[in-house]
């Protein structure tokens, strides 16, 4: 018998909310305040007045963020366990985005494999290597809707349409949680940013968003309701205003709608600096009116700013909040945490994680993603796939042929090293020989003093820069080989470091002198495929015009030289198809499929009508485009009633018949459109789509299930969810200009 104290949260054998409750009712005001804050884990960040990273561990803060290498993480979280009065262990987060050592495509990239259950596989790989790391929360996965190529943080989302980017988030919560946060293979996910990031006006990062209900409930809250019915464990805040109020501040957007609406009950942490940025974004007076608009707004943690554990005291010294508001602010990281296991597993294993990332397996799942992430735009006389046993030289071109970085490397602690690039690709198929290479001129920023600045700051090599003259000479070098090779394959795009926060573009175009190389690797006669590297869609106008073909190869990650090069040469039949529309000039921008129609459409003529006066106003690529090297022809679309009344459901089948050589896989595409009704509804809206395989010469019947939840929408006039009574078009096909089309209409009760 001993005279121990007994001590519940420490109990394994309890439940969540046994354990947070005992562990809630011995904390005290200190304590609480500290797991209402999340430090900096960069010792780097003292240089610019951040406390030290051990002594916010001695403190009992809540979260550490971007604490770079385990021993690191040991350390700071033995503080913490030892010589804190309750040892409530650390949590431990950062960006797990496209895969942690191994580096997979980017999520633009992914979300064209139209595939969840891959993208499912593959954050699965991720967390299990971040857990191994000492992580124990990702900051992803990003559900904003990405409807404007200027924008640069369009490559961290799933693109611009709500149904295919619910679908895909549901399934990276899926990977990264599992069924047990608990588990040595699953982190925390966190959905960003709590709402409306990607609407920023003008696609510059950070402005303002103007939004309407009815496009905040039919497409920008989509893919979160579809995140939180998985289960996942965190949400982030926006930076920016929402019609005129930051969403930090929302109440609204906050309380009512995350929390009562779409039942969101776990811990909500901000971005970066947020709360104290409500000061300059003339929301609050100061850092007390700033942290009780927060906290007030149901906001759990502070990321960074420090305006809790600075403000919240006096807030409860002048009764503005209370000790029940407190308790109710702490609790969800505290069940985060004991659902995470860290109670009894807080201490990560020194080099599991690197073990983990020589894992074959993973090796494998990478190349795949990238082979089904790469989506092929143009096949000119079907030159792809080429023939290497009656192919000779092959003049590569572009640096990023040769690029570890521009080619995805980039996660948080991807090693480049570890990235095969698409010249090395190449090399192990062809052969040294036949491979020519020639870098052409660089492509860095035109602005690059913040940039370059910021890589010096963190000790890291700044970007090479050439001359005019210098790059007039790579220009003539790369000319000079493609004319000893019988076909040029040229590597040309964007930078990794234009895409990501902070990167918008004003124009879309290839940057620097790519096009000038371009233009002049066509004039040497010989063939010319473009293979795109970047994270965004870009304006490829004059090449679509005039190069044989091409491939949208995304930042394809890890294994993207071999999956590419699997592409080209037939290994692997091209399946990918678009999430966002590519625009002919930035002049469309924003520009997107699901439109409403206007009154005096394109089919208007020759009366004035909806039009640009020097620009089609056509995509150069539709949404859901993607060629393959099959032929897949749509065929006795059939729905097995006419008329159906208000909740019952339909069901759809079409036939698919692979009519080529090749065995093949598609995407099949279901749109509908509401021909009238309470709203002005989009003239087409995805609202189902199968990838399925077909062999060469067979057919595959694909069926869909048309109901109430493809049919209600939020209304503008009626302020509420409804399903009208009205008259319906339904196309199914490849792509979001589908011309089969079938027709039925629904009926009141």
């Amino acid at each position: 018998m001993t005279n121990k104290e007994y001590i519940a949260y420490k109990n394994s054998n309890l439940t969540v909310e046994e354990r947070t409750n005992d562990l809630l009712n011995r904390m005290s005001i200190k304590d609480k305040l500290a797991q209402l804050t999340q430090v900096w884990g960069l010792e780097q960040m003292v240089n610019i007045g951040m406390p030290h990273p051990e002594d916010m561990a001695a403190h009992g803060v809540g979260s550490m963020l971007y604490v770079s290498n385990p021993e690191d993480k040991n350390k700071y979280q033995r503080i913490a366990m030892e010589n804190t009065s309750l040892g409530i262990p650390l949590l431990y987060g950062t960006d797990v985005v496209h895969g942690y050592r191994t580096a997979f495509p980017l999520p633009l990239a992914m979300a064209c494999s139209w595939d969840p259950d891959l993208l499912e596989k593959v954050q699965r790989v991720a967390a299990k290597e971040a857990r191994a790391d000492g992580i124990h929360w990702t900051f992803y996965p990003n559900a904003d809707i990405a409807r404007d190529a200027r924008w640069g943080r369009v490559g961290e989302t799933m693109g611009e349409d709500p149904y295919l980017s619910s679908k895909m988030v549901a399934a990276e919560v899926k990977g990264f949680q599992g069924d047990d946060l608990s588990s040595e293979e699953a982190i925390a996910a966190c959905l960003k940013h709590f709402v409306g990031y990607g609407a920023c006006v003008g696609g510059r990062d950070y402005e303002q968003v103007n939004l309407s209900e009815s496009e905040l409930r039919n497409i920008y809250y989509v893919p979160f309701a579809a995140g939180i019915d998985q289960g996942v464990e965190t949400v982030m805040t926006a930076y920016m205003d929402l019609n005129n109020e930051p969403l930090t501040a929302s109440q609204h957007q906050l309380k009512n709608v995350l929390r009562d609406e779409l039942g969101f009950d776990r811990l909500l942490v901000t971005d970066a600096g947020t709360i104290g940025n409500l000061i300059t974004q003339g929301n609050a007076k100061d850092g007390l009116d700033a942290t009780e608009k927060a906290i007030k707004a149901t906001v759990n943690m502070d990321m960074g700013s420090y305006q809790y554990l600075q403000n919240l005291p006096k807030l409860l010294e002048q009764g503005k909040i209370g000790m029940e508001q407190l308790d109710e602010a702490v609790r969800p990281i505290l069940r985060t945490k004991f659902k995470l296991g860290l109670f009894e597993n807080p201490y990560c294993e020194l080099g599991k994680s690197e073990a983990l990332a020589k894992d074959p397996v993973s090796h494998s799942l990478a190349r795949k993603a990238a082979q089904d992430s790469i989506v092929l735009l143009k096949n000119e006389k079907e030159i792809l796939p080429l023939k290497d046993s009656t192919l000779g030289k092959v003049a590569v071109i572009g640096r990023y042929a040769n690029s570890q970085i521009d080619c995805g490397a980039a996660t948080v602690v991807g090693v480049p090293a570890f990235v095969v690039t698409p010249l090395e690709g190449l090399k192990e198929r062809l052969g040294e020989k036949r491979v020519l290479y020639a870098p052409g001129p660089t492509s860095e920023r035109t602005i690059t003093n913040f940039i370059s600045q910021f890589i010096a700051d963190f000790g890291l090599e700044t970007p090479e820069s050439q001359t005019w003259e210098e790059q007039t000479a790579a220009i003539e070098e790369a000319i000079r080989i493609s004319e000893q090779s019988d076909i040029i394959i040229a590597f040309l795009g964007e930078n990794a470091d234009m895409s990501g926060e902070a990167t918008s573009r004003s124009e879309l175009s290839l940057p620097g002198r790519q096009q000038e190389l371009l233009e002049k690797l066509k004039e040497t006669g010989k063939p010319v495929i473009l293979v795109l590297i970047g994270g965004r869609p870009l304006a490829v106008t004059w090449a679509q015009d005039h190069v044989d073909a091409i491939l949208m190869a995304w930042q394809p990650g890890r294994e993207g030289g071999r999956a590419i090069a699997d592409i080209l040469f037939g290994d692997v039949n091209p399946s990918a198809h678009l999430a966002m529309t590519f625009p002919r000039s930035v002049g469309q921008c924003p520009l997107y499929y699901a439109t409403t129609q206007t009154h005096q459409p394109v089919e208007s003529q020759p009366q004035p009508f909806s039009r640009y006066w020097n620009e089609l106003s056509s995509p150069l690529y539709p949404f859901g485009y993607g060629l393959s090297y099959s032929n897949f022809v749509y065929s006795n679309l059939r729905l097995s009633k006419k008329t159906i009344a208000i909740g019952e459901n339909l069901t759809v089948s079409v036939d698919v018949t692979n009519t080529s050589a090749r065995d093949g896989r598609e995407v099949v595409q279901l749109y509908l459109h509401q021909r009238w009704g309470s709203d002005t509804r989009p003239s087409r809206e995805l609202k189902g789509f199968k990838k399925v395989m077909i062999p060469s010469g067979k057919t595959d019947t694909v069926t869909f299930s048309i109901g109430s939840q493809e049919l209600k929408y939020y209304s503008t006039a009626k302020q509420c969810y409804v399903q009208d009574a009205a008259a319906f078009e339904l196309w199914v096909g490849s792509d979001s200009t589908a011309d089969l089309k079938a027709e039925f209409e629904v009926t009141e009760q």
